[in-house]
């Protein structure tokens, strides 16, 4: 079974004028994961899409998409894939990929139908793309690591960096995740806005009661919600996007735009912040 929702782009100026349902409603993605499902949001953000595909056991297959009007998802598409949950698979171009948990897949453009099976909870990221590229298996021992932040400052995480230039070539899409340690809540200090591409946040590992105090909005006119486990916030390229948790947490960030660089960030000091 397949669901899409579209999600339309918001200027700031109106976002200034959201209430908590709206802005939820606009910007957040809820039930992205269910058994048997492949729940997706197409958003005109970079016309990034996000979603979720949990075979339960059986096999799901991800092929045409209406909101694309092309034969097959990926016939002008590129994709990287999270496995979240327990051992899966994922059939695609001929290829069968094993996936433990926390490996990422990505697959290039042409790759055609994508087949899901076993007990896996695949997170879904794609973006438009310009060429076909070498689809990739990356587990987590090919990952690329950078630790960053301090305990005394709340902010002691590892980043692990899976499409990305250190790593692999793609066309526009770039997806890693972060860890924050224990004792350490907020994910991103100082916060940033790149406005040469949007990004998405998928929150995960979490307890079922636990939540993330995300904050977005434009750096001198913030706006929060509070986000619970799977649950994937879209981020503008005007938006900020950083947040503080209960517990220990990781969060999924995947980005399409203009640039691939990771460090093409421009930083917002707490101080200057509203």
């Amino acid at each position: 079974m397949l669901t899409v929702e579209t999600r339309h782009a918001i200027h700031p100026d109106h976002a200034k004028g959201m209430d908590t349902a709206a802005l939820r409603e606009n910007f957040l993605g809820e039930g992205l994961f269910a058994d048997k499902q492949i729940r997706l949001v197409y958003s005109h953000y970079d016309r990034f899409t996000l979603g979720g595909a949990v075979p339960a056991g059986g096999t799901l297959t991800l092929d045409e998409v209406a909101e694309t009007k092309t034969p097959s998802f990926l016939d002008r598409r590129e994709m990287g894939i999270v496995n979240i949950g327990e051992a899966g698979t994922v059939e695609a171009g001929g290829e069968t990929y094993a996936m433990n948990r926390g490996d990422v897949l990505y697959l290039g453009m042409g790759t055609g139908a994508v087949t899901f099976s076993g007990q896996g909870r695949f997170y879904i990221t794609s973006a438009p793309a310009h060429r076909a590229l070498p689809s990739r298996l990356v587990t987590v021992a090919d990952c690329v690591e950078v630790t960053l932040g301090a305990a005394e400052t709340s902010n002691k995480r590892t980043i692990k960096q899976f499409i990305h230039p250190q790593v692999m070539e793609s066309c526009q899409l770039i997806l890693g995740y972060t860890s924050l340690e224990e004792g350490s809540v907020w994910n991103t200090i100082p916060s940033h806005i790149h406005d040469r591409r949007m990004e998405a946040y998928l929150y995960w590992g979490m307890d079922e009661d636990s939540r993330v105090l995300h904050l977005m909005g434009q750096p001198q006119e913030t706006r929060h919600l509070f986000v619970a486990n799977e649950q994937a916030v879209l981020s503008p390229t005007w938006s900020i996007h950083s947040g503080a948790g209960i517990g220990k947490y990781t969060f999924i960030w995947a980005m399409a735009g203009d640039n691939v660089d990771y460090t093409d960030m421009d930083f917002i000091q707490p101080k200057d912040m509203r």
